[in-house]
């Protein structure tokens, strides 16, 4: 058993020698190529013991590097040892850069297809040319090496009735098939797995964090579709819940089905789908139709059912939220600070009260004083948690993966007198997720039209945040939902009635504090006295704003006029719910503020 890091660049050498090849690549993508990996997908964690949620390496016969975003330069040098990898990083030098300038011309780079996206293959393909030969592979030594590798988990199906989902899956079949049929197609291979659970009406845990299950699909122009996975973890009733035309194939039967395609004219996602697909289509002689996966918008834009749904579980996590932070602001005045880990695992504990929650919606970020200033920080992946302490700022960044819907809220907690400094900065802050709450745009608007409004603020005073102003939200599905977004980078995707986005501005100072506020905001249709109707947003999340950090001189009336209402909403709908001295905290939390 390979037990140890250098045990395991000693066995991929060998490899590398045995089979004539100069050098492996191993990203942390898993053949899948979703967000989160299972345990038994860990390739890049076998290999270097980094716990990261993107990053890459390299092992040529004689060096070693391991390339992370601006995320994980400090969590690298902490997980991964210097006598084994260089520290790269993954966007200033990205993996192939370093190949090309570590190989000699004519050098052999072995990937496993799976692992990378179609879009990528075609990228490294060019990149490459006329320098190093893409060695494509059939198996991946590290699965040949990982011999205590876990066992997958085998979650049960869920079955989502169309009262809880607001539409069949036969009716979603012929929807897509209608899309299918417009863009000239025969047929599309469905690889994203949020895509293929909200198809069909499905849900399971295979994915910690994610509601889905380990799947694909081949869905045709008529509506029929085939479905692979292991038949004997169906229940009994699914053919009559997903209707007539659905086969189940063992996964084992998946090649020899996409090489059915014969001829056939198939949608292939290049950003979704591994590039396995692409090139078992290719050798088969289908004709590849490249274009997004169909299901992407009709999943985005949530339906009555669904909208339904989502603002249940807000006021549900929202009650959770005013037990925590009500319990937190106790707990510091009577003087005891937890550390991170303890805040994270109450919260958590407040959020299994509701019989509804099957997951978290990813892993608690809780943060306290200085690691705020990391926004994905993981205090699990810490020696030791961190530790409040007085007159600091705490960020938690949480979520749940509820029955009826998703949630996704960032809170930043004044632990006793916040500096002026900090005050100053949460209020900049403020004021750009109101701006974007606040929003009204015309349809066809994209996500990077409305980002500017969240920065402003900030710009003026000469300071912005490295990341997205928002993301799509799933229902009951991925919290990272594609493909509309609020950010500076261009998507070209218009944001629609009945999507769910992020609004998440924040400010990070190095080694000081971090801040951040997020709501989840659903896009609705407003009226207006003009020629033509305009969309704005619904802000779904159910949780005070805490009043202590916020400078209201710096608010204009309009700003805090909204504040004030955001406010008397989560009285309205979250009082009811809570008693004693969680009413009395979320009354005083959510009192109006006067000038």
């Amino acid at each position: 058993m390979l037990k140890t890091t250098e045990q395991r660049l000693t066995a991929i050498r060998q490899w590398l020698k045995d089979k004539d090849i100069d050098a492996l690549l191993v990203p942390h993508e898993d053949e899948y190529l979703g967000e989160y990996v299972p345990a038994h997908n860990e390739r890049l964690h076998w290999l270097t013991g980094f716990t990261g949620s993107a990053g890459a390496a390299v092992i040529t016969k004689d060096q070693a590097a391991i390339f992370v975003d601006g995320r994980y330069t400090v969590q690298v040098t902490k997980q991964v040892s210097a006598d084994h990898f260089e520290y790269r990083h993954l966007v200033e030098e990205p993996a192939l850069e370093w190949v090309k300038s570590h190989l000699p011309k004519g050098s052999r780079l072995a990937i496993d297809p799976r692992m990378h996206s179609a879009s990528w293959l075609g990228m490294a393909q060019e990149q490459l040319a006329d320098t190093l030969e893409l060695k494509i592979l059939d198996t991946n030594p590290i699965d040949e090496l990982w011999h205590d590798r876990p066992e997958p988990i085998i979650s049960t199906v869920r079955l989502m009735p169309a009262d809880a989902v607001g539409q069949t899956c036969e009716s979603k079949r012929l929807q897509i098939a209608e899309l299918i049929k417009k863009q000239g197609a025969d047929s599309v291979v469905i690889t994203a797995l949020d895509s293929i659970c909200w198809l069909l009406n499905i849900r399971g845990l295979d994915v910690s964090r994610l509601p889905v299950l380990l799947s694909h699909v081949i869905l045709h122009a008529d509506s029929s579709l085939e479905y692979f996975l292991d038949p004997t973890r169906l229940p009994q009733d699914f053919h009559s819940h997903v209707g007539p035309n659905v086969t189940i194939h063992h996964p084992e039967s998946l090649q020899s089905r996409i090489e059915a395609l014969t001829s056939k004219q198939v949608i292939l996602d290049p950003a979704t789908s591994n590039a396995w697909f692409k090139l078992v289509l290719q050798n088969t002689g289908a004709n590849i139709v490249h274009c997004a996966d169909p299901c992407l918008m009709p999943k985005a834009a949530k339906n009555a059912t669904e909208v339904a749904g989502m603002r249940a579980c807000h006021i549900r996590d929202g009650v959770a939220m005013a037990k925590f932070l009500s319990w937190l602001d106790e707990q510091v005045s009577s003087g005891h600070l937890h550390n991170e880990a303890t805040l994270a695992d109450k919260l958590e504990s407040f959020r299994y009260q509701d019989p509804t929650i099957q997951d978290l919606s990813f892993d608690t970020i809780s943060a306290a004083g200085p690691n705020a200033a990391m926004c994905h920080y993981n205090h699990e992946n810490q020696p030791t948690p961190g530790q409040l302490e007085m007159d600091s700022l705490y960020l938690v960044d949480s979520g749940g993966q509820y029955i009826d819907g998703t949630t996704d809220i960032t809170r930043t907690i004044a632990i006793g007198q916040p500096s002026d400094e900090m005050i100053k900065q949460f209020t900049l802050v403020l004021k750009g997720h109101i701006n974007v709450a606040r929003a009204k745009f015309p349809k066809s608007t994209r996500g990077y039209q409305i980002d500017t409004l969240a920065r402003q603020h900030l710009w003026a005073e000469g300071y912005d945040y490295d990341h997205g102003t928002g993301h799509g939200v799933g229902h009951f599905l991925n919290v990272h939902e594609g493909p509309a977004s609020i950010s500076k980078r261009q998507i070209d995707v218009p944001l629609t009635t009945g999507m769910v986005l992020s609004n998440e501005p924040g400010y990070y100072r190095a080694d000081a504090f971090g801040i951040r506020i997020e709501n989840l905001e659903l896009v609705v249709e407003s009226k207006t006295n003009g020629d033509f109707s305009v969309l704005g947003f619904e802000s779904l999340t159910r949780c005070p704003i805490d009043k202590r950090n916020i400078n209201f001189d710096m608010l204009t009336d309009t700003e805090l006029d909204w504040l004030n209402e955001y406010h008397q909403k989560v009285w309205h709908d979250v009082s009811q719910h809570v008693e004693g001295d969680v009413k009395e905290w979320l009354r005083q939390a959510t009192d109006n503020v006067i000038r």
